[in-house]
């Protein structure tokens, strides 16, 4: 039996070389929390989220306040159990948002511990169902100030060339017009056949605006359209899924198999983006992964390629990794010591035990808002 015998968290934050937009906000920095979970063998783990824009060390102090002592001087391999206590000791603070993702990084860093003790790569100490690498694809787009049509297909052909076969990109911010502009300079460059993914980060309110939108988009043939609505819209999710060829996705930023549960028996997606740094880690992503298996429907985790590339390896119905080719956007690529490597629109699986990566120290000192305790 190997015992956890300490438990460390610590929040940075890490701005953004250029402000960034999404359909209705824009992104000037981010905050990340860390953890290291060790054994009374020596063997330490590492989980990792996204804390938001401002106020991330919610999370950290939720794993040093509330989590941590569930833990401590627990067997590092009852995951399972470890993960039941750690939800019933969170259940009246939060069952989403920063209490749940504190949950979800202390359980990644308990699979990674785990992994690395038996020093197997996380994807195959989980089960591996991919051998060597795992489709991918690239996801930008993003809005900045004076990115035209043109600049914006520009970008979309570069990762067409580095070997991607299918590319993201944001939408919802301008009128129609717009919209349209940006959809067919993308379509025309990138040419028929490479899947093109829109993702709305919630652009819409009401069903007539989103449904606009998606008949204007129709004759691109897009893959899929992303988080049309507010995460708690589900009805409106279902009601554009009925109404559109368009293959609905969403469930980035929601917690708890029960949740997409709901999600899969209204029908309201066809495509779940559940993120094991927000849904309960690990072991949350695999009982939601399984469920929608039954429903014949597949997962695209979101964000986070270096923890998802391994979820992905091991989960059947998991068919693509979100990948961001550059550190402009997903800036937590300055944050560890090892990138992934891709060939031809694939990355290759980490042969090194765990994750495959560490904390880079030197530069979480760098951006770091507080030590390690």
């Amino acid at each position: 039996m190997t015992r956890i015998t300490d438990v460390q968290a610590r929040t940075v934050n890490v701005a953004l070389d250029n402000p960034t937009s999404f359909s209705n906000r824009q992104v000037l920095k981010r905050d990340y929390a860390l953890v290291k979970v060790t054994g009374d063998d020596g063997i330490s783990g590492i989980g990792f989220c996204y804390g938001g824009n401002n106020a991330g060390h919610l999370v950290t102090q939720a794993v040093r306040d509330l989590l941590k002592p569930v833990l401590m001087g627990q067997d590092a391999h009852r995951v399972e159990g470890l993960w039941q206590e750690m939800y019933q000791e969170g259940l009246l603070h939060g069952r989403t948002g920063s209490v749940m993702r504190a949950l979800s990084i202390l359980d990644v860093a308990l699979w990674d511990r785990n992994a690395r003790a038996a020093n197997l790569p996380l994807y195959k100490f989980l089960g591996a169902s991919d051998e060597h690498s795992v489709a991918a694809y690239a996801s930008g787009g993003y809005y900045l100030d004076g990115k035209t049509p043109a600049r914006l297909a520009e970008e979309m052909t570069g990762y067409v060339e580095k070997g991607f076969k299918a590319v993201k990109m944001k939408v919802g911010r301008e009128d129609l017009a717009g919209e349209e502009a940006r959809l067919a300079a993308v379509r025309e460059a990138i040419g028929p056949d490479v899947l093109l993914m829109m993702d709305a980060n919630n652009a819409w309110r009401d069903l007539p605006s989103a449904l606009a939108f998606a008949r204007m988009a129709e004759p691109y043939s897009p893959y899929w359209i992303e988080e049309p609505f507010s995460p708690d819209d589900i009805d409106n999710h279902r009601r554009l899924a009925e109404r559109t060829p368009i293959p609905v996705a969403t469930g980035e930023i929601e917690a708890g198999r029960w949740r997409f549960k709901e999600l899969l028996d209204k029908e309201a997606a066809m495509i779940l983006q559940t993120d094991a740094a927000v849904c309960g880690g690990v072991t949350e992503f695999r009982r939601i992964a399984a469920t929608a298996a039954s429903y014949g429907v597949e997962i695209c985790p979101h964000w986070f390629h270096d923890l998802h590339v391994h979820l992905v390896g091991s989960t059947p119905n998991a068919p693509f990794v979100e990948f961001f080719a550059d550190d402009q956007v997903l800036n937590f690529r300055r944050l560890i010591d090892t990138q992934l490597t891709f060939s031809d629109g694939r990355l290759n699986l980490p042969q090194t035990p765990g994750l495959g990566f560490d904390f880079d120290e030197e530069a979480l000192s760098r951006y770091a808002v507080e030590p390690w305790s």
